[in-house]
């Protein structure tokens, strides 16, 4: 990997040299399907490359990373690849101010999501290919200058095998044996792409008619597996599709640039998506092969939303280094919501924002590695790692605040007049927050420099002081706090909202006040003289992005009528609260479970309660102390078993229940009653045992010895497909046996023949949190191991091993002190190695601090 790095100074200096006038990439891809000689392994690429140079008689470089280059020519001059060529790079030595670099090479087909992927279907043996690149990958492809300030125009052709169709993100057309495709608006190396294969494919058309009069007809695709056609709701994704459409041209002003609008959900992704101009990539997990919560269409909307809003805010203007990535993604992250509430059904999404996506920012935000929305990028190793919870969710908040602050209306003609200004170019920070600054009279710098260029989350808490006669408020102060790390504390425009118990029970909000709080202690002067509250919620509808604390009173309230609250983003916005304290060791775990198990019961939105069941899962696996595991085990299958008794037959809480009690079933009535459910001998009423829900009730019963080997090849042969395949390897793995777990270690560590979901699915079953004792033995194994990993395998199964296989259940001192010790005998590995070891040593410790806090809560 160091040697396919790239440095921030070197893509500059670059920059400062090289402008690229186009691409002309032809890839023959006739050897996908193989033949009686084994797995393909090359595919020929043959890039053409016009640029400039601003100093004549200057060296460059291009970038390949291919197993051999069979020739390269600059400028009519034959280069010798054994002297140009590196295997990462290609030395280009006295340049013209015009240059042509044609560049002929084998790439290597992928099995770990970069580059190329090739993917063999085992239901039917069909091959199916894809691209993904960013944010360096497109030289695992082609020859280019792989950094998204280079930006050009493209023309593909692609030679495929016979009856196969082939997308790029142009329009195409086959003749002759060769699919062409029309040139690109210039746009960057990392979002070209190439989709070929026996895909199913299905066609709409969006129109739109302007005030102008002029009108707009953008060709819609959307494919997939053959073998996942059955399942494949297509009318929805369309609708979606063309909601989206319809919203971003009433907000942007700016036409879709890009021609036609395909949208691939492809196997074996290593993302949610990718934005890929005109041929946006997804995982075909958003095709749900059984029955799921209206939870996982909002998400997916959420996520075509996402990609969409790139389109503008990524492609047509694009950042200039990824020190700025959050300029396309928090952006891209936040109107994905913006525009799932304001153009289609799931008018609720703000309420999963503010429950499932700041959660990932808070926690990224405690991180040793936090950093400022705009970091500091030194190369690609570290662009890889920055597709975090801070660029995308903490950023999205950010630009919510931002939106309470300027007005929406100032944030769109901003958005509009950066389009305008910047199309088809690069920006940086300044070039944003000129226009926001035009749009809304604000100086926009002191906002920056808080929100967007320091790290840290702060802590808002109410200080509520009543009259004499304790009826009213005398004074309600908000404290703002932030840690030790990151003193900074920031202007927050928030609500603050009052509330209490009704007559009949509920509890609802009496007052609202919108106030900004800059300082350590705000008085809220609006507030004073107002009946005294039961419960007081700092940041009331979500305004900024900051862990909500509470007084004792509302804390009371909670524990005893949170399930009362009857605003849904209230009650989110609570949870979330209770679980950050948990996190932070303010809140016993078993107490957190406590109220899971009083309230979720009475949870409305689905969404908040499955993410409920994650966190109270969470909560018992690493933050309760571990004398109380069993019992709070015992009691959350007991809890979850009673709710999906008493479920509507056949809703989505029945199912989300039922899937949460698959998670807990320790106990052997429970994993009896799983076995039973499986065969069909019981029966709960409404419940659907389809095959992704027997998947969900087979890992535990494999986890707890009760499902073997040959229940799982049997269920294999009845869900014999691609997605069967994955949910077995993850189930033979998580098998309670030494050998298991031996032939699960040696496969991901010692081995790259497995692709990368069958590298994902191997590590998910290896870790059980039911099996700390047989897995123990391999910590000592993991700290010996990861350098090498890290410096033999791909970056992306780099990460999925170091992340994955931490002795995160090995939460004792000692864990950590083996962890410290390898960070102190490493200080020169690869910094972005060295993070992922620190981020997984704090969530140990963290760990630790939180069920130190529950023990002392049992004692």
């Amino acid at each position: 990997m160091p040697g396919e790095n790239l440095s921030r100074d070197e893509a500059r200096e670059r920059a400062a040299l090289l402008s690229v006038d186009g691409y002309e990439v032809s890839l023959d891809l006739r050897s996908a399907v193989g033949d009686a000689g084994g797995e393909p392994r090359t595919f020929r690429s043959v890039t053409t490359i016009r640029f400039r140079s601003s100093e004549p008689g200057a060296a460059g470089f291009a970038d390949l990373v291919a197993p051999s280059v069979t020739s390269v020519s600059l400028n009519g001059r034959d280069l010798d690849p054994g002297e140009v060529f590196d295997g990462s790079r290609i030395l280009l030595e006295d340049l013209a101010a015009e240059n042509e670099l044609v560049v002929d090479a084998q790439c290597a087909y992928s099995r770990t999501g970069e580059g190329l992927h090739r993917f063999v279907d085992p239901e039917d043996g069909e091959v199916y290919l894809y691209t993904q690149y960013e944010p360096a990958d497109a030289r695992r492809v082609f020859a280019n200058f792989e950094q998204p300030d280079l930006k050009a125009p493209y023309r593909f052709e692609v030679r495929a095998p016979e009856g196969w169709t082939v997308w790029s993100n142009g329009a195409g057309e086959l003749a002759d044996g060769v699919w062409r495709f029309a040139e690109t608006k210039p746009i960057s190396t990392y979002i070209t792409c190439v989709v070929a294969g026996p895909y199913h494919y299905v066609t709409d058309t969006y129109t739109r008619t302007f005030e102008d009069g002029t009108k707009l007809e953008i060709p819609l695709g959307a494919m997939c597996r053959k073998g996942l056609a059955p399942h494949f709701d297509a009318d929805d994704v369309f609708l979606v599709t063309k909601q989206g459409l319809d919203f971003f041209h009433d907000h942007f002003d700016y036409p879709y640039p890009f021609g036609k609008y395909d949208q691939a959900f492809v196997p074996e992704y290593n993302l949610g998506a990718m934005e890929n101009p005109g041929l946006v990539t997804f995982r075909e997990e958003y095709i749900f092969r059984g029955k799921v919560t209206q939870a996982s269409y909002e998400a997916r909307a959420n996520v075509i939303l996402h990609e969409m809003a790139h389109m503008w805010f990524g492609d047509l203007v694009t950042m200039e280094w990824w020190d700025d990535l959050w300029l396309k993604e928090s952006f891209a992250d936040f109107m994905g919501t913006f525009a799932n509430v304001g153009a289609t059904r799931f008018k609720d999404a703000w309420i999963t924002f503010a429950n499932r996506r700041k959660a990932w920012a808070y926690r990224a935000d405690q991180l040793p590695s936090t950093h400022p929305i705009t970091a500091d990028i030194r190369d690609l190793e570290d662009a890889k790692l920055n597709f975090d919870g801070i660029t995308y969710a903490k950023g999205a908040s950010v630009l919510k605040q931002l939106v309470a602050y300027v007005g929406q209306d100032a944030f769109l003609e901003g958005s509009r007049r950066y389009f305008k200004r910047n199309a088809y170019g690069n920006t940086r920070l300044g070039d944003l927050l000129s226009v926001l600054a035009e749009t809304s009279g604000r100086d926009m710098t002191a906002w920056a420099a808080s929100w967007l260029q320091t790290a840290g989350v702060n802590s808002l808490t109410p200080q509520v002081l009543l009259d004499t006669e304790g009826g009213r408020i005398a004074e309600l102060a908000i404290l703002q706090e932030a840690p030790e790390s990151h003193p900074e504390l920031r202007p927050h425009r928030i609500a603050v909202g009052l509330y209490r118990r009704t007559p009949e029970g509920a509890v609802e909000r009496y007052a609202r006040v919108e106030t900004d709080v800059h300082e350590p202690r705000t008085v809220v002067a609006e507030l004073a003289g107002a009946e005294a509250p039961e419960l007081v919620l700092v940041n009331d509808d979500d305004l900024t992005y900051c862990k909500v604390r509470f007084d004792e009173t509302s804390l009371v309230t909670l524990r005893t009528h949170l399930g009362a609250l009857t605003d849904p983003l209230a009650r989110a916005l609570c949870w979330s609260a209770l679980w950050n304290m948990t996190r932070d060791a303010l809140l016993p775990a078993r107490d957190f479970v406590d109220l899971v198990l009083r309230f979720a019961g009475r949870e409305s939105d689905i969404g908040v309660l499955q993410m409920l069941h994650a966190w109270a899962n969470s909560a018992l696996a690493h933050y309760a102390a571990p004398d109380w595991r069993e019992t709070g085990g015992e009691l959350l299958a007991e809890g979850a078993l009673r709710e999906l008794r008493e479920a509507e037959p056949g809703s989505e809480h029945q199912l989300a229940w039922a899937r949460f009690f698959a998670s807990v079933a320790t106990a052997e009535p429970d994993l009896k009653l799983l076995t039973d459910l499986l065969d069909g001998t019981v029966e709960i009423d409404g419940l659907e045992v389809d095959q992704e829900l027997r998947w969900a009730f087979l890992e535990p019963l494999a986890a707890h010895g009760a499902a073997d080997e040959s229940v799982l090849a049997a269920e294999l042969v009845r869900d014999d497909t691609a997605s069967g395949k994955r949910h077995q390897v993850r189930c033979l793995a998580a098998r309670p046996s030494a050998p298991v777990k031996a032939q699960a270690w040696a496969q991901v560590v010692e081995s790259d023949a497995l692709s990368n979901a069958l590298v994902e699915a191997t590590i998910s079953g290896f870790q059980q949190p039911s099996q700390r004792e047989l897995t123990a033995p391999y910590a000592q194994l993991y700290f010996a191991a990861i350098e090498r990993v890290w410096r033999e395998r791909s970056i992306q199964i780099g990460m999925d091993v170091v992340r994955g296989l931490f002795p995160a259940y090995q939460d004792r001192p000692e864990t950590l002190d083996a962890t410290d010790a390898w960070l102190e005998a490493h200080r020169d590995a690869a910094p972005a190695l060295r993070r992922l070891v620190l981020e997984a040593r704090d969530d140990l410790a963290r760990a630790l601090r939180a069920q130190e806090c529950d023990a002392a809560a049992g004692r």
